[in-house]
């Protein structure tokens, strides 16, 4: 029995499209959201600084699935 699950046409082409970026893109856009939060935390724009300070976990994330992409592949 094939319990073997294959990616759909979507996330292949995503897939693809992705594990051309360099892994380095996802850290370095990482680290310029906290410095661009702590910039506007400096200026008073506490909402806004919260908000885009919340931007680096997500890229991390992706800077992840991107390795994992490159590493393993895809289906």
């Amino acid at each position: 029995m094939n319990d073997q699950k294959n990616e759909g046409k979507v996330a292949k082409k995503i897939e693809n499209r992705t594990a051309e970026i360099p892994s380095d893109v996802y850290l370095w856009t990482s680290i310029a959201s906290m410095g661009v939060s702590l910039g506007l935390k400096l200026f008073g724009k506490d909402k806004s600084a919260l908000f885009v300070g919340q931007w680096a976990a997500p890229f991390l994330l992706m800077g992840v699935y991107n390795k994992l992409v490159k590493t393993e592949g895809s289906d």
